[in-house]
């Protein structure tokens, strides 16, 4: 049986990008309007992936750069490769140790990669130190207790029908602390200031079962570890449960409801 962190190490960028990325790309635009950050500033995406938010940044904020790190040098290739706009540069670096400067971006954010990192201050104590004075310090997650990621509470809840040992592996009892109350006092506690939260809710939606079902069997997040941890004969019972359990639309898709909770706050 895997271990709960065994296959939360995100390498394989188009995995990722099928089972997680191209959900973040529909995020990502409604947390920048909401952050309302002014044009022409020096931003740093921690934790950026294979580049989704980065390159909406680029694509909505004109910003004057954009560094993006990850301990992933699979993720850093694919955001290399996906976001080739001059301002934007991308780095192997550690979130726990960014290779910055003290006070040197004006804007400092990260999408959906704090649940997975064991030292959450720290994370936010060096997205922190980097900012400028006054500057904004931001990121979001999924909101993983309230259910608010269906494709996930989707799985989970058959796996756990047919296998009760899978709940120990569920993002929703592994992260909590993803819900405003502990997200909020993560970023007090780092010593950010005017703090606020807001859901920001979106749709995934597959073009049928074999779109949905495909992520999950490529290893790379804890739900496809756990998949790709079960027996072939384990494997195609949680899949045809899943088949007959899931909604459909009258073409045959599957829409289910994405909320992620999101925080902003000032760096003093």
């Amino acid at each position: 049986m895997m271990s709960q962190s065994q296959h939360d190490a995100w390498q394989a960028g188009d995995r990722y990008e099928n089972y997680m990325g191209r959900w973040s790309r529909l995020i990502a635009p409604h947390f920048l309007d909401w952050l309302a950050a002014d044009e022409g500033l020096d931003w740093l995406d921690v934790g950026c992936g294979t580049g989704a938010l980065s390159a909406t940044i680029v694509a909505r904020c004109n910003p004057a750069d954009v560094i993006g790190v990850d301990q992933s040098e699979g993720f850093v290739a694919a955001a290399k490769a996906g976001v080739p706009d001059g301002r934007a540069s991308f780095q192997v670096a550690d979130a726990t140790a960014l290779p910055l400067a003290d006070a040197s971006r004006d804007v400092v954010v990260s999408a959906l990669m704090l649940n997975f990192v064991p030292d959450k201050p720290k994370v936010l104590a060096e997205m922190r130190r980097v900012a400028r004075p006054d500057g904004r310090v931001a990121f979001y997650v999924w909101d993983y207790p309230g259910g608010g990621m269906g494709l996930m509470r989707a799985f989970w809840t058959t796996a756990v029908a047919l296998d009760p040992a899978a709940n120990e592996f569920s993002e929703d009892r592994r992260f909590p602390f993803c819900a405003p109350d502990g997200l909020t006092a993560l970023a007090l506690t780092a010593g950010l200031s005017e703090v606020e939260c807001t859901a920001i809710e979106t749709e995934t939606v597959f073009r049928d079962f074999e779109d949905y079902w495909r992520p999950f069997t490529q290893g790379t997040g804890p739900a496809p570890g756990y998949c790709a941890s079960l027996a072939p004969d384990a494997r195609e019972r949680l899949r045809q449960e899943l088949s007959d359990s899931l909604p459909r639309n009258a073409d045959g898709a599957i829409a289910l409801p994405a909320r992620a909770w999101a925080i902003r706050g000032i760096s003093a």
